[in-house]
C-alpha cells in the first residue's frame, strides 16, 4: 500500500472545473502543503477538498514521470479504455492498450497496476472528504445540511469505485454460493497518518458479498443525503441509477425494478443517439458524467477524443459492426456523426473534441436504466416480456430509420431467451466505445440464458482494411487473440505487485495463478 494512500496536495490553482491540483503524494508531515486539518478549516477550502476528490477521479496520477498528471484512472477515460479493450467489439490498432487487449498483463502492468493505485487512491480521497467534513461540522465550520451533501458525494464515488475494481480483480457475484469468494478490500478509513497506514496494512479481502453489502449501503446512504443537482458530480438520481446497475449484477431482478421506477420520470432519452455526445453536458439522458476542461483532462495519452478520434489507437470492430441485429441503416452508424471512417476502418464519433479535450466521460446515462429494467422484467421469475419489449424498443427506435416496420414485436422476441438475447445485444450496439462491455462480459459468466465463458476472442491487434467492415454478413474471420477460459488465470486482473510487496495478507489472497 505504501505511499499512495496518503492524503494528495490539495492545490489552490482553479483551473477550468475548479477543482484541485494533483501533485505528488504527500510525506505524513508536510512542508508547504495544506495539511489535512487545515483543508477542512473554511468553507471554501472543503470545497475545494470536495473538488479534488472529483479530479482525482478525473485524472488521477499514472505515475511519477508523466509530466501532466494522470491519465484518467479511473473514471475520467480509463474506464472507457479498458473497459472496451478487455472485451471484443473494438479493435486495438498499436500498442497502447495491447497487454489489455491481448490479456498479455501481468502484477506490474502500468494499466492495471494504476486501476488498482488510483483506485484506492480516489477511495482514500473520498474517505478523508467524509471524516473533514463531520470534523468541520463539530468545530461549527460548516452546517449539518452542506455536511450531508458532501459525505453523501464522497459515499457514492467510494461506493461507484470499489463496485468498478470488483469487476476487474475479483469473480462475478455468483460465482459461488452467497458470493463468499474475494473481493477487494473495502476501506472506509481516510489515511494520512502512520498508525492508520499500519491498520490499513494488515487488512485483507472482503468477500464479494460484503462489498456489494457495503456498495450497496453507501449508494443508499448517498441517495438520502445529496441535495447536490449538477450531473458532472454526484446526485441523488446518480445513486438511484448506480443502483440498478450494482442489483443487475447481483441478478437481483426485482430490486433493479424498484429502483429504476424511482427516476422513470427524471430523465428522458434524447431524441436522436448521438443526443448525449452532441452536448455531452446539457442533454435530458446523462446522469452522471465526469467534467473535463481544457485546462483539465487527461491529456493527449488519455483524453478519450485523443485515444479514439484524433490518434485512432481503437476502432470499432467488425465482430459488432456486421452483426445483424445491427441494422444497415441504424443511425448509430451515421458517418461523421457517431461514426468516422479512415482508410476504410471505422472509428467511434461519441467523443467530438480532439483539440482541447473537452468532451465528458460518459459514467451512466439514463439509456443504461431503461435497458437494465428491460432485462430485469425479462429475467425476472415471471417475467414480463411486454414490458421488456417497450422498454428495449424506447432505446432502440431512437436509432431506427422507420420504427414502424422495423421496431422488434413480441412475434421477434417471443420467449424469455430471446428477449434477453435481443436486450444484451442492444447494450453491445449501444454502448459501444463507453466501455460497458467488460461489466457485461464479466457478469454474464455461467449466465443461464446467454453464458459467456471467460474472455471472447478477438480480432488480432493491429491494422484493418476496409473489406473487415463490409455489411451484409456477419464477420467470420480469424480471431488471432483466442478465447480464454473463464478458468484461466488472466481473467482477473491480478493483485498488484506494488500492493502486495507492501501487504503479507494482500499476497497471500493474490487471484489464484498470478
Amino acid at each position: 500500500m505504501k505511499n499512495y494512500l496518503k492524503i494528495l496536495t490539495i492545490g489552490l490553482l482553479a483551473f477550468g472545473m475548479n477543482s484541485c491540483n494533483e501533485d505528488d503524494m504527500l510525506d505524513l508531515s508536510p512542508i508547504n502543503n495544506i495539511s489535512v486539518d487545515d483543508a477542512y478549516s473554511t468553507p471554501s477550502l472543503i470545497e475545494s477538498s470536495l473538488n479534488g476528490m472529483y479530479n482525482a477521479a478525473a485524472i488521477g496520477q499514472f505515475n511519477s514521470t508523466s509530466p501532466n498528471g494522470g491519465r484518467g484512472y479511473v473514471w475520467g477515460a480509463a474506464f472507457v479504455q479498458q473497459g472496451d479493450n478487455r472485451g471484443e467489439d473494438v479493435v486495438n490498432l498499436a500498442t497502447f492498450y495491447q497487454l489489455t487487449y491481448t490479456a498479455t498483463y501481468d502484477g506490474g502492468t502500468a494499466n492495471n497496476v494504476y486501476y488498482w493505485i488510483d483506485g484506492y487512491r480516489l477511495i482514500n480521497r473520498c474517505n478523508l472528504v467524509i471524516e473533514g467534513v463531520e470534523g468541520a461540522v463539530k468545530k461549527g465550520i460548516i452546517s449539518q445540511a452542506i455536511a450531508n451533501d458532501y459525505i453523501g458525494q464522497a459515499k457514492f464515488m467510494r461506493a461507484i469505485t470499489h463496485f468498478e475494481l470488483l469487476t476487474h480483480f475479483a469473480r462475478p457475484y455468483q460465482f459461488s454460493a452467497g458470493a463468499t469468494h474475494p473481493g477487494v478490500p473495502y476501506r472506509e478509513v481516510g489515511v494520512d497518518t502512520q498508525t492508520e497506514i499500519d491498520a490499513e496494512l494488515l487488512k485483507g479481502r472482503n468477500t464479494v458479498a460484503e462489498c456489494y453489502t457495503k456498495v450497496l449501503a453507501d449508494l443508499t446512504s448517498a441517495e438520502s443525503l445529496i441535495t447536490n443537482t449538477t450531473k458532472t458530480k454526484a446526485t441523488k438520481n446518480a445513486a438511484i441509477a448506480f443502483k440498478t446497475r450494482v442489483y443487475l449484477h447481483k441478478r437481483d431482478w426485482d430490486n433493479v425494478l424498484v429502483e429504476g421506477a424511482k427516476i422513470a420520470n427524471a430523465f428522458t432519452l434524447t431524441s436522436t443517439p448521438n443526443g448525449p455526445f452532441a452536448d455531452s453536458y446539457s442533454n435530458t439522458e446523462s446522469i452522471f458524467s465526469i467534467l473535463h476542461a481544457a485546462t483539465n483532462n487527461p491529456g493527449v495519452n488519455a483524453a478519450l477524443a485523443s485515444q479514439y478520434k484524433t490518434r485512432r489507437l481503437v476502432s470499432i470492430s467488425p465482430i459488432i459492426w456486421r452483426d445483424p441485429s445491427w441494422l444497415a441503416d441504424d443511425k448509430r452508424r451515421e458517418e461523421g456523426v457517431m461514426v468516422e471512417t479512415v482508410s476504410g476502418t471505422k472509428y467511434t464519433n461519441k467523443y467530438k473534441d480532439g483539440t482541447t479535450y473537452t468532451d465528458a466521460a460518459p459514467v451512466i446515462r439514463f439509456a443504461e436504466v431503461v435497458l437494465n429494467m428491460a432485462e430485469a422484467n425479462a429475467r425476472k421469475a415471471s417475467p414480463d416480456l411486454n414490458t421488456a419489449l417497450t422498454l428495449l424498443n424506447r432505446v432502440r427506435n431512437r436509432a431506427l430509420a422507420n420504427p414502424t416496420t422495423q421496431a422488434y414485436t413480441s412475434t421477434d422476441l417471443a420467449t424469455q431467451s430471446t428477449m434477453v438475447g435481443a436486450i444484451l445485444k442492444e447494450r453491445r450496439i449501444e454502448f459501444l466505445m463507453e466501455g460497458r462491455r467488460w461489466s457485461d462480459i464479466h457478469r454474464l459468466q455461467g449466465d443461464d440464458l446467454h453464458p459467456i465463458d471467460g474472455i471472447p476472442g478477438k480480432i488480432a491487434n493491429g491494422g484493418l482494411g476496409a473489406s473487415s467492415f463490409t455489411l451484409g454478413t456477419p464477420y467470420t474471420g480469424a480471431l488471432a487473440v483466442a478465447a480464454i477460459p473463464g478458468s484461466d488465470k488472466r481473467f482477473l486482473w491480478p493483485i498488484p505487485l506494488e500492493e502486495t510487496n507492501n501487504n503479507a495478507k494482500l499476497k497471500a489472497e493474490q487471484n489464484p495463478g498470478w
